[in-house]
């Protein structure tokens, strides 16, 4: 490897807000011959030559562009799309075997694909649109099996399916997933009114404002509050003082506390506030 072709790795960005920049600099990067990647593929394989697999990764990197490109049918931001190929391609560099005769790019266009169909089926939709083996073979197939912007006919659906090994049903519940669309749950802060109406928040029914329920609760509040009142007065003006000061105050007294104040110990007052509850509990069963 000559020095002038190391240098031209020196220097590169990531994809982001400048991709232009950064194609124009990935596409000026030296293509490898065939001798030049075997041998830093051995550096690597049998050394962990870090800076040979660097090497390896920059020179493909207008590859990894290039394989991306067909992935922006999905509206997805292309600098994106690269760096999750970029992932793929160092994953392949680091299982990269040149005693097997095949170039890099061959052995790579798999890894690279993997990790950007893999961030296709997180980012496509907000609910993920494939989960099985089977929904995942239709997502990355049925677009390319569609002959028009239409809805399958039945022996389409059957024909596709036989192609894609799975069941005439999946085929149809992964075109009507493809047809679907992300809506908002609350309408945009600029829409108009008559727009507005459509959000699907408007559609969902609000029973915490239905006036039976809100009565029925009062009253419940209300009878319990009534009841509450009525145990405690049949209660002695000891217990009634311990459960006031541990559970009815905003500070609540320690058993400590209350023992030094009536001359008992701690554990008298436990004793006492567990009576007083079981009293109060019963009282409120009748």
């Amino acid at each position: 490897m000559s020095m002038s072709l190391s240098l031209s790795y020196a220097n590169i960005g990531v994809p982001g807000a400048n991709l232009e920049s950064y194609m124009r600099t990935v596409n000026s990067i030296t293509v490898l011959s065939a001798e030049e990647e075997h041998e830093l593929g051995e550096r690597l394989f049998y050394n962990d030559d870090l800076e040979a697999a660097r090497i390896l990764v920059m020179s493909h990197l207008r590859f990894v562009v290039h394989i991306a490109k067909s992935y922006s049918g999905y509206g997805l931001q292309q600098g994106d799309l690269i760096q999750e190929g970029n992932v793929g391609l160092m994953k392949a560099v680091k299982r990269f075997d040149p005693e097997k005769g095949v170039r890099l790019v061959s052995f790579a266009v798999h890894w690279i694909k993997a990790e950007i169909h893999e961030f296709v089926l997180r980012n496509w939709r907000i609910v993920k649109v494939a989960t099985t083996k089977a929904q995942r073979k239709l997502f990355s197939n049925l677009r390319k099996s569609k002959k028009e912007l239409r809805q399958f006919t039945e022996a389409e659906i059957k024909s596709v399916a036989e192609d894609l090994n799975v069941l005439p049903r999946e085929d149809r519940e992964m075109e009507g997933r493809l047809g679907a669309y992300d809506a908002a749950f609350d309408a945009p802060c600029d829409q108009d009114d008559e727009k507005a109406i459509f959000a699907p928040a408007n559609y969902l029914e609000d029973k915490t404002a239905d006036p039976a329920l809100l009565l029925e609760n009062q009253n419940y509040v209300e009878s319990a509050n009534e009841q509450l009142r009525y145990a405690m007065a049949n209660l002695d003006e000891r217990s009634q003082d311990i459960l006031q000061q541990r559970w009815l105050s905003d500070e609540k007294t320690t058993l400590h506390e209350l023992a030094a104040k009536y001359g008992v110990s701690a554990e008298r007052i436990r004793q006492l506030e567990k009576a007083a509850m079981g009293k109060l509990k019963k009282s409120m069963e009748i």
